[in-house]
């Protein structure tokens, strides 16, 4: 799709809505009991998010990573998020039917409820997690489902979904082979890993994003690939609106996808001297160096940036 903000203010109007989303849904996350209609306030952020998307894809990425880089809201919701989005880019990649498409957006919206305020705990923790920590995540599946049932979510194949979202995969060749529960919850673990490879909030400055991705995407059954090779068409290996460093030095944001996948659109925002750009420089590197070479932890850049101009670039 093609980036389309005309204004600062529709920029501003529109990553207040991603906001508002992920703070209702870390509400609805931390609190289940104490909402009502869970299920059918699952299925409404389903189809908020959908709505956000439908104006820009690029752009809904863009401002989905900002946002998780950025939020004051823990990182459960950040990352249910972000799991949510990539399922339905990943399930429209795979043409799934419209109910294997929605058990797993909001499988990816609820996995962790069991866990929520732990999750939260760990994504600022330094130490390694404790045994009681490790006891809590191990059982964490079981537990959601439970939690889930007892909420209003009682559909079989989202509860077998979340139950073996963590469980290690049959060795089948091909995802059109597995059963619907063991298709959706193979799809939800690998997108679950990469979106915490790639998370702004987790990333380690200096780590090379593709080879970073490709191991944590390849290498644990022969379907892992297919799974893989759709988030690089569908996101890339540096999506819009992460930072990234250029093998020049420099240092960029990736403001939209390429027709390639490992060649999005950058905005260079300091140079390789150091030197702060403004304007950031637009650098199509599908057409030539500097390539990306790392990603970037949001906190590692201290400027404010210019989003929309960002985005406005070469439009």
């Amino acid at each position: 799709m093609k980036i389309s903000l005309k204004s600062e203010d529709e920029y501003e109007d529109l990553l207040g809505m991603w906001s508002d989303l992920e703070s209702a849904l870390g509400i609805t996350l931390s609190h289940p009991h104490h909402v009502e209609e869970f299920a059918q306030r699952i299925g409404q952020y389903d189809l908020w998010m959908l709505d956000l998307l439908r104006h820009d894809t690029d752009v809904g990425l863009y401002l989905l990573f900002q946002l998780a880089g950025n939020t004051t809201i823990g990182y459960s919701a950040s990352h249910a998020l972000v799991c949510a989005v990539l399922c339905h880019l990943v399930a429209t990649d795979f043409a799934l039917s419209k109910h294997e498409r929605d058990t797993l957006v909001h499988a990816a919206m609820t996995m962790n409820l069991a866990m929520t305020a732990l999750q939260d705990e760990l994504a600022t923790q330094k130490a390694p997690p404790s045994k009681d920590q490790l006891q809590a995540i191990h059982e964490h599946p079981e537990k959601t489902a439970a939690m889930l049932q007892s909420l209003g979510m009682s559909q079989a194949l989202l509860l077998d979904t979340i139950r073996l979202h963590h469980r290690p995969d049959a060795q089948v060749q091909a995802l059109e082979q597995l059963k619907p529960a063991d298709r959706l919850s193979h799809l939800l673990q690998v997108i679950d890993r990469y979106a915490a490879m790639i998370s702004p909030r987790q990333t380690r400055e200096g780590r090379n994003a593709a080879e970073s991705v490709k191991q944590t995407l390849q290498g644990v059954s022969a379907h892992d690939n297919q799974v893989g090779n759709s988030l690089v068409r569908m996101v890339g290996l540096s999506p819009p609106g992460t930072l990234v460093t250029m093998d020049d030095g420099s240092a960029a944001i990736v403001r939209k996808r390429g027709q390639i996948a490992k060649f999005p659109d950058v905005a260079i925002i300091v140079d390789h001297t150091g030197q702060s750009l403004r304007p950031p420089r637009l650098h199509r590197t599908a057409q030539g160096a500097p390539s990306i070479k790392a990603a970037l932890s949001a906190r590692a850049i201290q400027d404010r940036l210019n989003h929309h101009s960002i985005l406005r670039l070469g439009v």
